[in-house]
């Protein structure tokens, strides 16, 4: 049990744009070069970046790192409608923390969760970190972290624990860990803007895109429904408005104002966009703990729908950043 919140942390658009598709209004008027595409983009950040479970795609890259990127993750859904504009270097990785985007090489682990899954190709050899990927020449750089460096994974699995023959009553999850959500939120504050002065210093030009996190539980947690495994399972409707309002919703503020706090940075937000397309609601975005019970897992991850609105938002931001109108 030790290791279940370790590979917790790995899980982390359906569609290209169809005619009739809702496309920023910049790029409907702008003309792409048939030449080479003008601007370099780096895509940064962890399993909300790289789409990781099978519900936001397949694993495209041969030989696989371990990361687990997959087709329809935003990064690769932005290149397929932008690829003439922006050449895409994509090193977004599953379970990444701040820290192994600045500075420290981070081991994959791929789909190796045992006794869930064994992954035939692991172990996978460590990745630099990934701030690597940009220099002088980068034009725009879009990085989406912090869950793993707060511990949502850690904190989702104990909630889980927790709410383990509660009957769905209290807030054990809550009374357990509330004292320590500060502490992981300064730690997120510090590591953010540590982060975005490094990417900066190595890619002075490039405007940063720091994107938020999407909506994972509704404001209405009655629609949640107790030990339900493709919705958060056995953690308690008290819990899990502890969770969107001392956790999830600090996670972004705190994204947002270290950005506000570099000129070269700014916000991203997929939260207001996704609110009614939570873990819970008929229309989701972002799946529950099992995306179907028992053989597919994914661990309150987005699904491919929720990479298609990330793309919506970060392409106009994007489109903004090199400012074509």
């Amino acid at each position: 049990m030790a290791r279940f919140p370790a590979r917790l942390a790995l899980m982390g658009s359906a569609a290209v744009l169809a005619a009739g598709a809702l496309m920023p209004a910049q790029l409907a008027g702008a003309q792409p070069s048939t030449a080479a595409a003008a601007y370099q983009w780096a895509a940064l950040g962890d399993s909300y970046t790289a789409g990781v479970i099978p519900a936001a795609g397949d694993i495209f890259e041969v030989p696989r790192d371990g990361c687990e990127r997959t087709d329809q993750s935003y990064p690769q859904v932005i290149d397929r409608d932008l690829g003439s504009f922006f050449e895409l270097t994509n090193v977004s990785c599953g379970a990444a923390t701040i820290e192994n985007i600045t500075d420290k090489a981070q081991e994959p682990i791929g789909r190796h969760l045992p006794p869930i899954s064994e992954d035939p190709d692991y172990p996978f050899p460590p990745v630099p970190p990934q701030s690597e990927a940009v220099g002088t020449g980068t034009d725009v750089i879009t990085v989406g972290a912090g869950g793993n460096t707060l511990g949502f994974a850690d904190i989702l699995f104990q909630c889980l624990q927790l709410g383990s023959g509660s009957d769905g009553m209290g807030t054990p999850c809550r009374d357990n860990l509330g004292d320590s959500i500060p502490g992981r939120l300064d730690k997120v504050s510090g590591d953010y803007d540590k982060m975005l002065s490094t990417l900066h210093e190595r890619a002075p030009q490039a405007k940063i895109l720091a994107v938020g996190y999407p909506t994972v539980v509704p404001e209405d947690t009655s629609k949640c429904r107790y030990n339900d495994l493709e919705q958060f399972g056995p953690i308690t409707q008290g819990d899990l408005d502890w969770l969107r309002q001392d956790v999830l919703e600090p996670l972004n503020k705190a994204i947002e104002k270290s950005a506000g706090a570099h000129d070269e940075a700014s916000f991203v937000d997929l939260y207001e966009s996704s609110r009614n397309h939570s873990v819970c609601d008929t229309g989701k975005w972002v799946e529950g703990i099992f995306t179907h019970v028992p053989d597919q897992t994914a661990f309150v991850h987005p699904n491919a729908r929720g990479h298609r609105n990330a793309a919506d938002h970060i392409t106009s931001a994007m489109l903004n950043a090199i400012d074509v109108s």
